[in-house]
């Protein structure tokens, strides 16, 4: 069950990031001016535990490779409640000082302003003297050779440990449409009694509340977050509650919709929203239609952490009945200019429903698009969701590089029904040749995952044509050639619920995406 929201979260904060790692290599900090940034998540410690491994988010200004990349934990402030210790051998660590650890990476390591986890990770454990209601301050301090330092101060509190976990999983079916109720169960699986409760959400795009409670978020359709301030649960207690829901109109069919929960204790939740409050990530917001209502379904607030949050987790699978295909169109362009001028051409590919297409649990963009660039004329201005191609060979250590003949880009893992998703490449005019035609091709065969069930394949192809002499416009199929482009790409949170989920594994990899991507 993890796989599904793992694959899904990283599929929906990392595919540009995958694309700036394939990206040329970046300067050294030695060579430019570099700011390096941090975050480190406020942090809750059950009492009696082994702790949580954690790790810093690590930034830098623009892409670079650092040496002597160090991180300095300074706990003084815990000595006593809280011990900090290196995860691993993998980093050359050290104590000066009593309540402090620096640890050091030899070797040189590239970071991106999208961020990067993983690095540094630290065991944050109580001490047998820790009580429930200790806290104290974390400052955490990263620095690399010629680039400026920065430094971040989490919170750190121990708190009474607690075992939530969730229910078992369900499937349900419905058309297009259609609605379905679900239990949403959490159960008290440990010794002591669950003062309060938080349930965060990763549901497909399909699947939409038929109702907004008063203590739920929403974003648009899509379910966040469920808060039961008022639950005290005793242990060997199962509280449940019946949720109706209903499948979009544009639901894809005959097919499959996921959806996953977790549940947080309140003060987990409270260390998960300071986090995305710092990165401008909003929740939702309320309903209005009363509150949601737990009720004890039979038996198996101070600070309080969860113990296990690996049993946390529940979900349901929706059988989606009926036939709700997609066709994906090409979307070619046609420009003007004299020689030696650069014109800009904007292709890519447009969904004509009636269904959305959704990749976000595979992770992959929802097509390829395959652009071979008209005689005459040189790609100069090429973005990094694009690589040059030999045949069925992609050039990744070179996305985005100018001069290729042929190129393939990929779009976002959803498009919605009558959405377009598009890229503007330059090209530059070398010698004027009439009606100089390239191609856009989407949906080309690849070993590689993807769409392949278009409902029309006659138009998986437009023309991208240079100084045109007449014709339609390099659109194909009739299109007078508008290309509108407005709003921002749905894409964009996509992995949101996967993100809140994250919160339930005793720590966060976080990347923060870049600015070069496909337009919606």
């Amino acid at each position: 069950m993890l796989k599904h929201s793992t694959r899904r979260w990283l599929a929906g904060l990392g595919v540009a990031g995958a694309f700036v790692a394939a990206s040329a290599t970046p300067a050294s900090a030695e060579d430019s001016a570099v700011d390096l940034g941090l975050y480190f998540n406020d942090t809750t410690l059950a009492v009696g535990t082994e702790g949580k491994v954690e790790s810093p988010v690590l930034y830098s200004s623009e892409p670079v490779v650092v040496s002597g990349l160090s991180v300095r934990y300074d706990y003084r402030d815990l000595v006593g409640t809280v011990t900090v210790e290196p995860d691993s051998a993998t980093f050359e660590c050290s104590t000066p000082e009593q309540g402090v650890l620096v640890c050091t990476d030899p070797f040189e390591v590239g970071l991106e302003d999208w961020g990067i986890g993983g690095y540094f990770n630290v065991v944050l454990a109580p001490t047998a003297d820790a009580a429930d209601g200790d806290a104290g301050d974390l400052k955490v301090t990263v620095s690399a050779k010629g680039a400026t330092s920065a430094s971040h101060t989490a919170k750190v509190r121990i708190g009474e440990g607690v075992d939530l976990a969730g229910g078992p999983e369900v499937k349900r079916q419905a058309q297009p449409g259609g609605g379905f109720t679900a239990p949403l169960m959490v159960r008290n699986v440990g010794g002591s009694t669950a003062k309060g409760a938080v349930v965060l959400f990763d549901h497909d795009r399909a699947i939409h509340p038929d109702k907004k409670y008063s203590n739920c978020t929403y974003a648009g359709d899509q379910l966040r977050t469920c808060r039961f301030d008022d639950l005290t649960a005793a242990p060997g207690e199962n509280w449940t509650a019946a949720v109706d829901y209903r499948l979009g109109k544009d639901a894809y069919a005959p097919g499959t919709e996921y959806g996953y929960h977790n549940w947080l204790t309140v003060a987990e939740f409270e260390d998960f929203t300071k986090y995305l409050d710092d990165i401008g990530v909003s929740i939702g917001e309320p309903g209005g239609d009363g509150a949601l209502n737990l009720t004890k379904a039979g038996s198996l607030r101070g600070v309080q952490v969860d113990t296990d949050p690996t049993n946390n987790w529940s979900g349901m699978e929706v059988t989606v009945n009926g036939k709700n295909g997609v066709d994906l169109a090409a979307i070619g362009d046609s420009v003007t200019g004299k020689a030696g001028t650069v014109v800009k051409a904007t292709v890519g590919v447009r969904n004509n429903g009636p269904a959305s297409l959704d990749f976000g649990r595979s992770g992959s963009p929802v097509t390829k698009i395959d652009i071979v660039v008209p005689a005459g004329t040189t790609a100069v201005d090429v973005p990094e969701v694009c690589v040059p191609t030999d045949g069925e060979r992609e050039d990744w250590e070179d996305a985005g590089k100018p001069g290729a003949k042929t190129y393939r880009c990929w779009p976002d893992i959803y498009i919605a029904a009558g959405e377009e998703q598009t890229v503007e490449i330059g090209l530059r005019i070398d010698k004027v040749v009439p009606n100089a035609t390239g191609t856009v091709t989407i949906n080309a065969k690849c070993e590689c995952e993807g769409f392949t069930a278009d409902l029309n394949a006659a138009n998986d192809v437009a023309k991208l044509v240079v100084n045109p002499t007449g014709g339609d416009g390099g659109q194909g199929g009739g299109d007078d050639g508008s290309l509108p482009i407005t709003g921002q790409s749905t894409g964009l949170i996509a992995g949101l619920g996967g993100l809140l989920l994250a919160a339930g594994l005793g720590g966060y990899v976080v990347a923060r995406r870049r600015r070069t991507r496909f337009v919606a």
